[in-house]
């Protein structure tokens, strides 16, 4: 259910639940007027947290879902079957003494009692508070924040990023302790939750926790997984802090997938089947996500790419590097595949790429950010003339990228950078005109994210050890371990802290900084200013050749069950 509400002398707002709308009065501020007194539920609803996305200057998206049993079968969170009023505030002071708009909207079975509220007419460049309620029940208090003015680029931007959860690999602490960051944005690039029923993806050592459930397939299953992960009380301290803008990867519908084209040795391996699928997790990804009603999705399509202004300072284009696609080349993997290079090869789908080149010709911002899914810098995995890289990643679409990058150049993009999340560690690279020529310029800079938990622990290393560093010049670090990046987003420069976790076995790991990079302002590339110095165990050895680290690297993110 979507629910805009308009400034306070509109006095209406449009209340959406799936595709059925209905009209609502939004109350000034002020005390709400009596209303006959709910049904009562038989325990706390709000067990899923609360969450706020797509900031505008004068607005954002509230959401909230409600479940009194999470993990309950069929997916509907043990609610009643009837519709259920959701009170909800939004206020200017933490302790809502200050109340800014008020109003109540309908959580209905048909979309999981979950509650979409869109606002505008607000103050940009705020911060503001939020929570709901439910009968005597009232949820936790979110913070969130409007974009700086358009014509403004407000103050440094402390903007996040994050991937690839993994339920089963760990505890979310990454996310408790992004949270205590006090972020002012945070993007999730995709896998925010895995589709594997218990016992099926395990990691050495073995995994910390299970999957309720079978493999997501059906809405109820996709239902009840999302409500599994989002009553992680680390993952709700991260909603709870700040804005979101998201994405998906692969995993919230099935592994690798593209376009129509279901994984080798699918559940769902018939193009009905598989499209019945998608029709499942697009509407249970819609119901648990902080989205504009603009991605209620329709049938099995969903629109996610968007792009979100930070006033002057930032354009973040969100990409959908799934729904467009053309299949995998040469049966997926790392391979020397010519059909790579096809020039009719898309990762984004030909209308995604018209609207992102017509973007950077429209731009003006400081910066302008690629918010997406998988490596877009070239990975070789062999020293020699045979060139082996990832047929998921941006490498099996060369001429995609090719596009993509001659687009932001011939519109004179100022700052153009990367963000990308899937492969389960931290790298930062330079990017290049042209990957196969040593003395090719660069261009722009890509700032890949660690996962939160996929892949387990990890390790720490000295990254100047890794063979892809010394096939590929242009990239310029890496680390194994779990966690986030940090940056803070000025107009003279963007800052990277790559932070990281010793283990996610434990509720109580601290986050510190591995590395730093820097982006200055009109100067491609990225400067290392900071390195955690490794500090190997007493009488250890690098475990392995260069090709053991290949090897492992990518095991480390492509192995599947």
């Amino acid at each position: 259910m979507a629910d805009i509400a308009r400034p306070l002398n509109r006095r209406r707002f449009l209340v959406t639940s799936g595709l059925a709308t209905a009209v609502a009065v939004a109350g000034a501020p002020g005390p709400a007027h009596a209303a006959p007194r709910p049904r009562t539920l038989d325990g706390d609803p709000f067990t899923l947290g609360v969450a706020s996305g797509d900031p505008e200057p004068d607005g954002f998206v509230l959401w909230t879902r409600l479940a009194l049993d999470p993990i309950a079968e069929d997916g509907l969170g043990g609610m009643p079957s009837r519709t259920i009023p959701v009170g909800w505030e939004v206020a200017s002071d933490e302790r809502f003494r200050r109340i800014e708009r008020r109003g109540t909207a309908a959580a209905r079975a048909a979309s999981a009692h979950s509650v979409h509220i869109e606002l505008n007419g607000l103050r940009p460049g705020r911060e503001y508070w939020y929570r709901f309620r439910a009968g005597r029940h009232i949820s936790p208090v979110g913070r969130t924040r409007t974009a700086p003015h358009p014509a403004t680029y407000g103050p440094a931007l402390a903007m996040a990023f994050v991937s690839c959860s993994q339920f089963e690999h760990g505890y979310f602490t990454a996310y408790r302790r992004l949270a205590e960051e006090n972020p002012d944005l945070i993007l999730h690039l995709g896998d925010y939750q895995y589709e594997y029923k218990k016992d099926v993806y395990n990691i050495p050592g073995g995994n910390v926790r299970d999957h309720e459930g079978p493999e997501t397939v059906t809405l109820a299953t996709y239902r009840q997984r999302h409500a599994q992960y989002k009553s992680d009380r680390d993952l709700q301290a991260a909603h709870q802090s700040a804005p979101w803008l998201v994405v998906f990867d692969d995993h919230e519908v099935e592994n690798n997938w593209a376009d129509d084209v279901p994984e080798n040795n699918s559940d769902t391996p018939s193009p009905e089947a598989f499209r019945a699928r998608r029709v499942a997790a697009f509407q249970a990804y819609y119901e648990n996500m902080p989205l504009r009603r603009r991605s209620i999705p329709r049938g099995p399509d969903i629109q996610v790419y968007r792009r979100v202004s930070w006033g002057r300072l930032a354009n973040f284009h969100m990409l959908d590097t799934r729904q467009f696609r053309d299949d995998q080349a040469c049966g997926d993997g790392y391979k020397d595949c010519p059909d790579a290079l096809d020039p009719k090869r898309s990762i984004t789908g030909d209308r995604q790429e018209r609207w992102l080149l017509d973007g950077f010709r429209r731009s003006r911002a400081q910066w302008d950010v690629l918010g997406q899914q998988v490596f877009f810098a070239q990975r070789d995995n062999t020293d020699g003339p045979v060139k082996k890289t990832s047929m998921d990643s941006w490498d099996g679409y060369a001429a995609s990228r090719d596009r993509i990058t001659k687009g932001w150049l011939d519109a004179k993009v100022r700052n153009p950078v990367v963000l990308t999340g899937d492969v389960h560690v931290h790298w930062a690279s330079d990017l290049k005109a042209d990957y196969d020529d040593p003395g090719s310029k660069t261009v722009g800079a890509e700032l890949v994210c660690s996962s939160i938990t996929s892949g387990g622990d990890g390790a720490d290393s000295d990254p100047a050890d890794h063979p892809f560093l010394k096939i590929n010049k242009h990239l310029r670090f890496y680390n194994n371990q779990r966690g986030y990046v940090l940056t803070t987003m000025s107009r003279d420069e963007m800052k990277a802290d790559f932070k990281t976790l010793p283990t996610v076995r434990t509720h109580d790991a601290q986050a510190s900084v591995k590395a730093t990079f820097v982006v200055e302002d009109r100067v491609p590339g990225v400067k290392q200013t900071y390195l955690r110095p490794f500090d190997a165990p007493k009488g250890a050895t690098r475990s392995g050749s260069d090709e053991e680290l290949i090897r492992q690297t990518i095991e480390n993110e492509t192995q599947r069950p």
